[in-house]
């Protein structure tokens, strides 16, 4: 098959509309912690994006779409990208590649809030260079390399258990290792600046229109669908937040894009594979689902500390699930359980119970070996300073 002009054109935008969203989480998450640290997760998500586009390059490509050994992993076909070239077919290898390449540096900046406000640069970068490998890597090759997942038939078209189930479990994970935030619990810990939250979202929002209808790998009709269920779940999301909060005080914005980014983080997996009638049940009920399990963290006193688990986690579970309950096959060729598919709705529950297992063992082993090493947090002086100053010598305030 020929390269295809207009493919090649869709899937080219698509690609830098998702790494967009990667300053977009920094942006996002930067709103949220206090002033003294905003410099220090925005740069993160950077840090994050430069890690990984390295990394992928090298290995990382490799590891998630070379031959399949065992069902679990790639092989090393593609080190340093030998053999991935300017032909393939309807898209370029090149821009294939490059295009799950920043689907790989958008998971790790969102894992960020989970050691948000303590973590130290030197080692995150290692941190993050070992969760990318050995976490991300082996459930890109599980769902769309070849591997176990695939040969059992679950369904993930754009990273409902790849991006967002290993995430937000891998932030849960490295939240219980790093430890609470000095003053957890004790003192005031709000939002400095929910407009850039709001604008973080914005970018978040747009960005995920080609992260999930680029994942077509095709300007076509089923990037029209998947683009169309993306949005009507985003809604249904940020109204069912929007409401759930009202009706405990007031109308929160940041409940509002909140719930919106839920809903955008369960569409995921489904987005190739429902219709828009459903992308409103999928959006409305994770909206409701991640804002209760906020509330849950919080009675718990969990230090996620920007809530990666309970949105993209608890969403993306969810999203994988309602993709064994929703699918129809007049959009995506294969029917879930509304319409008498028992089998798929069982595959899926496995896939996700998998790789929220995965995901959250390994990445607390990961985080483990690293604190006991090299140490992941600050001193407790530099985080009573601020990571802007401390890790970095600069201050966004005068």
């Amino acid at each position: 098959m020929a390269i295809d002009a207009g493919d090649t054109a869709f899937i080219l935008i698509c690609t830098a509309m998702v790494m967009l969203m990667t300053p977009g989480v920094g942006l996002f998450y930067g709103g949220l912690v206090r002033r003294k640290n905003i410099i220090a997760m925005i740069t993160l998500a950077f840090i994050a994006f430069s890690v990984v586009s390295l990394q992928w390059i090298l290995f990382g490509y490799s590891l998630a779409f070379g031959t399949d050994i065992g069902g679990f992993i790639g092989g090393l076909d593609y080190l340093g990208l030998a053999g991935v070239g300017m032909d393939g077919e309807g898209i370029p290898d090149l821009l294939f590649m490059v295009f799950q390449l920043v689907f790989a540096g958008l998971t790790l900046a969102i894992v960020t809030s989970g050691a948000a406000e303590r973590v130290k640069v030197s080692s995150f970068i290692v941190f993050g260079l070992l969760w990318t490998t050995l976490v991300y890597d082996p459930l890109a090759h599980w769902a769309w390399g070849g591997g176990w997942a695939a040969s059992l038939g679950a369904l993930d078209f754009a990273g409902g258990t790849v991006v967002h189930i290993s995430s937000g479990f891998g932030a849960l994970a490295l939240a219980l290792v790093i430890g609470r935030r000095v003053g957890f619990g004790t003192y005031t810990m709000e939002p400095h600046n929910i407009p850039l939250t709001l604008i973080g979202g914005a970018l978040l929002w747009f960005g995920w229109f080609g992260f999930n209808a680029g994942s077509a790998l095709a300007a076509n009709g089923l990037a029209a669908s998947a683009f169309v269920v993306t949005n009507t779940s985003a809604a249904a999301g940020a109204i069912a937040w929007l409401v759930a909060s009202w009706y405990r005080g007031k109308p929160s914005s940041l409940g509002m894009i909140s719930g919106a980014i839920a809903g955008l983080v369960a569409i995921t997996p489904a987005a190739g594979f429902v219709d828009p009638v459903s992308a409103i049940a999928i959006g409305g009920i994770a909206g409701l689902l991640c804002y209760g399990a906020m509330l849950f963290r919080l009675s718990r006193g969990l230090d996620e500390s920007l809530d990666a688990w309970a949105v993209h986690g608890m969403g993306g579970l969810w999203g994988a699930i309602a993709t064994g309950i929703f699918a129809v096959a007049a959009v995506g060729g294969v029917d879930g359980l509304l319409y008498g598919n028992v089998d798929q709705f069982v595959i899926q529950v496995v896939d996700a119970g998998a790789a929220l297992v995965y995901a959250f063992g390994m990445t607390y082993a990961l985080a483990w070996i690293v604190d006991r090493t090299l140490g992941l947090r600050v001193s407790e002086d530099e985080e009573y300073v601020g990571l802007d100053i401390s890790q970095h010598g600069e201050s966004a305030h005068a």
